[in-house]
């Protein structure tokens, strides 16, 4: 059905969310860019800040985290968890591990330092038992299986005029826009617990060290909201899709 896959009614609903999503992207990479060049004060790799704030945070004292050194990363590392999936530096709490790329785990820069806070606050809501964290985790499976199959059951439905097979695929397909909604909590959360783990440990001692850390944290926060809107626009445009069915019987 190339009118399902080449609307062009996709690209409008689809455009502001590109638009933003771009924009974030340039943000996240113009941030890193600038801070990766900047030596935090202390002088410290990001594995020894990690080491630092694991010996400071309360909290994390007793969880024996591991911390891992992964492959090189490439262009602005990514601080996030998507759908479940780790992508260059995460904390996996399966293993207890934090895992950062090369360039953070061994860049002495106040993007490095950022970083390692940020997803070291996840490690921190884990050890909480945070429950936007836990709820995040249980609609993994949901997203990773409505991201497969709604739009099948979308394109069922309109293929076959169906209009209940259609709004089935909606709603399985809706879970991503859940999961992208739950993630800002925890995400801005985790950011939160960042700047306070470094100011608890001493190791902002510049206001500009500061800027540099709210810089990165702040940019990286913006793709999640571009992230929620990507997953927003698209569900109103499978909506509109599938609400036309029952326009086009009653005519």
């Amino acid at each position: 059905m190339p009118f399902f896959f080449f609307n062009p009614y996709y690209f409008i609903f689809m455009l502001p969310a590109l638009a933003l999503m771009a924009l974030a992207q340039w943000r996240v990479k113009g941030a890193y860019e600038k801070w990766s060049k900047v030596p935090n004060r202390m002088n410290l790799r990001g594995g020894d800040v990690a080491q630092r704030l694991l010996q400071t945070s309360t909290s994390l004292q007793f969880r024996n985290i591991g911390v891992e050194a992964i492959g090189p990363s490439v262009g602005a590392p990514r601080i996030e968890v998507l759908r479940g999936g780790a992508l260059n530096d995460h904390y996996d709490p399966t293993s207890n591990t934090l895992r950062l790329s090369e360039g953070v785990a061994h860049g002495h820069s106040v993007a490095s330092m950022a970083i390692v806070a940020h997803e070291l606050g996840h490690a921190q809501q884990d050890a909480e038992n945070y429950f936007p964290l836990k709820l995040r985790a249980a609609l993994v499976p949901a997203v990773n299986i409505g991201s497969n199959l709604g739009w099948i059951l979308i394109l069922i439905g309109l293929f076959l005029q169906i209009a209940q097979v259609a709004w089935l695929g909606v709603l399985v397909f809706s879970a991503g826009a859940i999961f992208a909604l739950a993630t800002l909590p925890v995400e801005f959360d985790a950011s939160y617990r960042a700047r306070r783990l470094l100011t608890d440990a001493g190791l902002v001692m510049s206001d500009d060290e500061q800027r540099g850390v709210n810089g990165v944290l702040d940019a990286a926060a913006m793709t999640y909201v571009a992230g929620l809107a990507t997953a927003l626009f698209q569900l109103l445009y499978y909506v509109m899709l599938v609400g036309g069915i029952g326009g086009r019987r009653r005519r």
